[in-house]
């Protein structure tokens, strides 16, 4: 297109909060472009005038030269005979008015910018823990209302000295119109605390102070960007101890920061993926394999080759580690088991009492609490456990009208999904939907979303198990349709969804519970489908699932009932293996003869909880699939056996069935040799991933004309073997393989596919 004397610029991304009009200026003045910038609620307005030359160089350099944190995903330019005659390019005051259709900015790890000057002793921000700029800093976790300005956030509070208001008012300075701006002088101020309330100290000297409880073995609450932590020395391991005995976490894996990579790789081994990762901007918890270092004891993260690590993304978090007596610190969610993040100082001292010694807090409030995000990167491909800070709430796009579309998603690690236009927004980490507590969180986070964006729910989309809260908060709410989903289905188009496929396809979806169509809890399942409809192709056979929920928190009981239904001689083998749990296996031949609360069940999660228990690895769960999770840690994805346990797929019902019988006498086998326990990890490893092969090679050999592409999804597939070989021998089998990239491959996905396919089924009723 010729470009005129004149144009109108719509720029539309993340691009508020991030430095982006400051960006405009300078680039407008190095090409003598006169005019203005503005944000309001679409975006970015640009009003340029210059020669043709000048302006094709001005839109370039807008497109291709981004400020650290800014993402364009549309840019609209617009000839114009309307020629004001500008004399300067100024930067206006926002718009308000009208419909919001902004991309809420994210929250980054502070930028190296504002280290060197935390770090300079001549800098009047020396040593300030608040110290922030366009490109680093709180957004979304400080944000009352948009667009995103400083009167509508938790800074509005802290009024502006004359040094840090001539900074925010000058374009070509770098905290130009940084929302929260702030100094030593005017800003934000730290306190310590008691846990009675009191206040030990302020300022300075309450990091000090803190400083130095850290390194004498206390425990204290620290709050970063999205809320509180609990912290202590990771290399003492009396306080871990400490800390895991108070808050009764005997035998989860506690994340660590440490204040340099360097220590990092002291005790890891990293990947450049992984490095790139720590460094990056959103500074997530990467999950990677530990070495034989001795700095962190074998408590930190207990029977796991793996431990999440971090580097410190706020400037208290480095401050923190400047001149310290300790080189790296356990810092874990300050939640209490089952509750949402702790951001308030009221919170603290009712729920903390007893498991704190101290609270290191400040008076800039949070407005949206958010967890850190949880990754690993398996096969030089990035993984999300758990998608939060630094990611919340980037949207996805489609090129589908999604608007006024609401998906409640899951019971357990629950996120909702909000269509607008062709925009999803994914909301944060709410955790598992089981208290008033949590269920109040994601009320209060899913009404501010979507008054945010700007949409009302016409459709609802929920999981398809009629207990879930979700599906009973869905009842309650006003809308025009409530669109109930399978959720593997969801699974499913979750994962073609984060890869862009259409076309429908063979999903493998692995997990641990979902609700199936005929009643029975599925999670091992073999579907080919798109949004519309998906078919039910196999499975993994049913057992027995004594106590319901209780054969989840107790493996044991998982792994007799998996023995008697599967082995004749099962019992004898029990009662060797489990010796002193005689009378319990007796109630459980009982219950499952008599189908006493004992639900059927066919799926991946419980099948390893089982085979974990059988092999005394976890016969009890302290959280949620430690049994599955310290069954894969014994794994080496790098090794593949040459054999695996037999088993079959036969036809039941029209359904293909993997069979376990063989693979369970197999086992026991195995057990009663005493063969060494990881070759029989190993070994089982292998079978599951050639019973996926087996299952998806038998419905393609019935119907040659399916497509052969194939999405994975489900949380068994968090396992670094399954995802590794199976993706392998797929594509050796001629398969197409696509796994999530944006999105967790568990429950924290299925809100996206729940979204999309009630989307379809909203289009495809409009066109009946």
């Amino acid at each position: 297109m010729k470009l005129d004397k004149a144009v109108k610029i719509v720029v539309k991304g993340r691009v508020q909060g991030v430095g982006f009009r400051p960006f405009v200026f300078s680039i407008a003045k190095k090409y003598s472009i006169k005019g203005t910038v503005q944000n309001n609620m679409d975006g970015v307005n640009i009003v340029a005038e210059g020669t043709a030359a000048n302006l094709h160089s001005f839109i370039e350099q807008l497109q291709n030269n981004q400020p650290r944190l800014a993402r364009i995903d549309h840019v609209q330019v617009e000839a114009t005979a309307m020629f004001e005659n500008y004399q300067t390019f100024t930067i206006i005051e926002s718009d308000r008015k009208g419909k919001s259709s902004l991309v809420i900015p994210v929250d980054a790890s502070v930028c190296p910018a504002c280290i060197a000057e935390m770090t300079d002793e001549s800098d009047f921000r020396y040593n300030y823990p608040f110290i922030n700029c366009t490109e680093c800093g709180p957004r979304y976790t400080i944000i009352k209302a948009l667009p995103y300005d400083r009167p509508f956030t938790t800074m509005e509070k802290f009024k502006m000295c004359p040094d840090c208001k001539e900074e925010y008012e000058d374009p070509l300075d770098r905290r130009h119109h940084a929302q929260p701006i702030a100094c030593p002088s005017c800003g934000p101020k730290l306190s310590l605390l008691s846990m009675e309330g009191t206040v030990v100290t302020t300022g300075e000297s309450a990091l000090e102070q803190c400083k130095c409880l850290l390194a004498k073995g206390a425990i204290v609450a620290i709050k970063g960007i999205g809320g509180f932590h609990l912290a202590c020395d990771a290399t003492n391991e009396t306080a871990v101890r400490e800390l895991r005995n108070r808050k009764k976490r005997p035998k989860r894996p506690l994340a660590v920061m440490a204040n340099e990579r360097n220590t990092i790789e002291e005790i890891t081994n990293l990947s450049e993926a992984e490095k790139h990762l720590l460094d990056s901007p959103e500074s997530p918890i990467v999950v990677v394999k530990k070495n034989n270092h001795q700095l962190i004891p074998e408590c930190v993260a207990p029977g796991m080759k793996t431990i999440g690590v971090m580097l410190p993304y706020t400037p208290l978090h480095k401050l923190l580690f400047m001149k310290a007596d300790y080189e790296v610190l356990i810092m874990t969610s300050a939640n209490p088991s089952g509750l949402p993040m702790l951001y308030q100082d009221n919170e603290i001292f009712s729920y903390l009492r007893g498991i704190a010694d101290f609270i290191l807090t400040s008076d800039r409030e949070i407005e949206h609490p958010l967890d850190d995000s949880v990754v690993q990167i398996v096969n030089n491909e990035l993984q999300f456990f758990r998608r939060a800070r630094g990611y919340v709430p980037d949207p996805f796009f489609i090129d589908t009208n999604i608007n006024g579309i609401v998906a409640l998603g899951p019971q357990q690690k629950n996120t909702f999904a909000i269509g607008r236009g062709e925009q999803i927004f994914i909301g944060p980490h709410i955790g598992d939907m089981g208290s008033v507590e949590v269920t109040d969180h994601f009320l209060h986070e899913l009404k501010h979303l979507m008054k945010w964006v700007g949409i009302k729910h016409e459709v609802i989309a929920v999981d398809k198990h009629p207990n879930y809260e979700t599906t009973s908060l869905a009842s309650e709410m006003e809308c025009n349709r409530i669109i109930k989903v399978q959720h593997h289905h969801a699974h499913h188009v979750s994962c073609m969804v984060d890869n862009q496929i259409k076309e429908a396809c063979f999903g493998i979806i692995l997990d641990g519970t979902g609700y199936g169509d005929d009643g029975n809890i599925w999670g091992f399942e073999l579907l080919y489908g798109d949004a519309l409809s998906y078919e039910r192709l196999g499975h993994m056979s049913y057992y027995p699932l004594p106590g319901g929920e209780k054969a989840v928190k107790e493996p044991w009981r998982n792994a007799i009932s998996l023995v008697l239904s599967h082995c004749e001689g099962g019992l004898c083998h029990l009662q060797k293996l489990f010796p002193y749990k005689k009378s319990e296996i007796e109630t459980i031949q009982r219950m499952l003869k008599q189908n006493l609360n004992s639900p059927l069940a066919g799926t991946c999660g419980r099948l390893f909880d089982a085979v974990s228990a059988l092999l005394k690895i976890c016969d009890i769960s302290t959280h949620d699939g430690e049994a599955a999770i310290r069954l894969s840690e014994l794994t080496d994805e790098t090794e593949w056996v040459n054999d695996y346990y037999q088993f079959s797929v036969i036809e039941n019902g029209g359904l293909l069935e993997i069979s376990l019988k063989e693979m369970v006498v197999e086992l026991l086998e195995d057990i009663q040799k005493r063969t060494e326990q990881k070759r029989i990890v190993q070994k089982f490893h292998r079978t599951i991933v050639e019973m996926c092969l087996g299952l998806l090679m038998k419905a393609f050999e019935q119907r040659p004309y399916l497509n052969k592409q194939v999405v994975l999804s489900g949380g068994s597939f968090h396992n670094r073997f399954l995802f590794y070989h199976l993706v392998r021998l797929l594509k050796e089998n001629g398969f197409e393989v696509f796994t999530h990239k944006k999105v967790p491959c568990n429950d924290g996905g299925v809100s996206l596919g729940q979204l999309v396919i009630a989307s379809a089924q909203t289009t495809n009723k409009k066109g009946e």
